[in-house]
C-alpha cells in the first residue's frame, strides 16, 4: 500500500468544478471525482457548510482528506465529499456566508481561500490493501456502503457501464424490477445485488467478479443474466405480491432455472393456500420453500407456553415417546400430526417430547 500526503490548494481542486444530480460531481481540472456518478448525494447542513468556510478563512485547518487513486493521474474522493463540495461551491457563487458571496470578498480574502493548502492522502495499493484501508478510514460522517467501497477499488470501464443498468434514478434495473429488489439503486444496493447472483453462479465473490472483469468494456454480460433471473421469475411466478420483495432470486435460479418440473398454475395454488394458513408466520418463505421444500423457510407457528403446559400435564409428565418423566424446562412441544401432513398449532395436535425423542423424530 502507497499512501502519498500531499498539499492541494482550493483553487487547484475548484478548477474546472462541475456539480450535477445525476452525472456526478467532478473538479481538479476534470481529474478528480468528488462525488462520482449516482452515488448517493450526501448535503452538509447550512451551518456545517458555512463553518467550513469560516474555518478556510480564519487560516485553522481543516481535517485530512482522503482520496484514491484510480488511473495515471485520476483521483476519486473517499472521504471529505462534504467539505470539498462546500468549499468549490462557495467559491461557484452558490451561496453566502455571514452575507458575503465569494464574489463580495475583498481580493486578498479571495486569495486566501483559492491558495488555502488541503492536505489530502493519496491511496494507491492492492484491490484488498484499498479495501482495507478505505473501511478503516470510512468510521465517521455519511459511511460509504461496502458496493461504493467496492466501486472505487475496481473504477473502470466495466464498473461505469454497470452503474448506468443498477445505479441511475429509474434505472432499467429499477424498471424492471423494482417489485423484487430491497434497497436502493442510488445506494448501490441494486448493483451489489445483481452482482452477488452471477457471481453465486461461478462459485465467486463480488469482489472477485468485479476484478476479473474491471476492465471490460461493458457490463452486458451482468445485466443479460439479470434479465434472464427476472424473466424466469416473472414466468415462475407470475403474479406480483409484496412478499417477493427482496428474496435471493438469482440464488434461486442458479439452483433451480433449468428445471423442468415447475408448474407456475401449481404454484400460484399452493401461494394462495399458505397466504392463508395462520401457521406459516413468514410469509415471504413460501417462494423458497416450494422451490426447495424446506419447511423452514415458512417459521412455522410454535405451541405457546400455555398449551405447551396443558399438554405435559396431560400426559403426566412423561414423554409421549419413550414414556420417561421429564421437568417441563426439559421437553419440547412436538405437532402430533406434522404441518406438512395437514397438522396445526392447536392444543389438540399438541404432545411434550423429551429432547432426544424430539431430535429422533426431526431426523426421520
Amino acid at each position: 500500500m502507497i499512501i502519498e500526503e500531499r498539499k492541494v490548494t482550493v483553487g487547484e481542486v475548484c478548477e474546472g468544478y462541475f456539480n450535477d444530480a445525476e452525472e456526478g460531481v467532478t473538479g481538479y481540472n476534470d481529474r478528480l471525482d468528488i462525488r462520482p456518478k449516482y452515488q448517493r448525494e450526501f448535503v452538509y447542513k447550512d451551518a456545517q457548510r458555512d463553518e467550513v468556510i469560516r474555518t478556510v478563512l480564519k487560516g485553522l485547518p481543516l481535517n485530512v482528506i482522503y482520496w484514491c487513486k484510480i488511473g495515471e493521474d485520476n483521483y476519486e474522493v473517499l472521504d471529505g465529499q462534504q467539505r470539498t463540495i462546500s468549499l468549490c461551491e462557495y467559491v461557484d457563487g452558490s451561496f453566502s456566508v455571514d452575507d458575503k458571496y465569494f464574489y463580495n470578498l475583498p481580493a486578498d480574502q479571495k486569495k486566501k481561500i483559492l491558495d488555502y493548502p488541503l492536505f489530502v492522502y493519496v491511496c494507491d495499493g492492492t484491490d484488498s490493501e484499498k479495501l482495507d484501508w478505505f473501511r478503516i478510514i470510512n468510521i465517521a460522517g455519511e459511511q460509504l456502503t461496502d458496493q461504493e467501497l467496492r466501486n472505487a477499488v475496481y473504477a473502470g470501464s466495466w464498473t461505469s457501464d454497470a452503474k448506468r443498468y443498477f445505479s441511475k434514478t429509474g434505472c432499467a434495473a429499477d424498471t424492471l424490477a423494482g417489485d423484487y429488489l430491497k434497497g436502493s439503486s442510488i445506494r448501490q444496493e441494486y448493483l451489489e445485488t445483481a452482482i452477488s447472483w452471477i457471481a453465486d453462479s461461478t462459485k465467486d465473490t463480488i469482489e472477485g467478479y468485479m476484478a476479473k472483469h474491471q476492465f471490460d468494456p461493458s457490463a452486458i454480460q451482468l445485466w443479460n443474466y439479470f434479465r434472464s433471473v427476472i424473466d424466469w421469475v416473472q414466468a415462475i411466478f407470475p403474479k406480483t405480491r409484496k412478499e417477493m420483495k427482496g428474496l435471493p432470486w438469482g440464488i434461486l435460479y442458479n439452483d433451480h432455472g433449468q428445471r423442468t418440473d415447475l408448474d407456475p398454475k401449481k404454484f400460484e395454488l399452493e401461494i394462495q393456500r399458505l397466504l392463508g394458513d395462520e401457521d406459516v408466520t413468514r410469509k415471504s418463505g413460501i417462494y423458497e420453500y416450494l422451490l426447495t421444500g424446506d419447511e423452514r423457510k415458512l417459521s412455522i407457528r410454535a405451541f405457546d407456553r400455555r398449551d405447551a403446559l396443558a399438554a405435559y400435564e396431560r400426559q403426566g409428565h412423561k414423554c409421549a415417546y419413550c414414556g420417561e418423566k421429564f421437568e417441563f424446562e426439559e421437553m419440547h412441544a412436538d405437532h402430533i400430526t406434522a404441518w406438512s401432513k395437514g397438522g396445526h398449532t392447536t392444543p389438540e395436535n399438541c404432545q411434550m417430547l423429551c429432547r432426544d425423542c424430539n431430535l429422533k423424530k426431526g431426523a426421520q
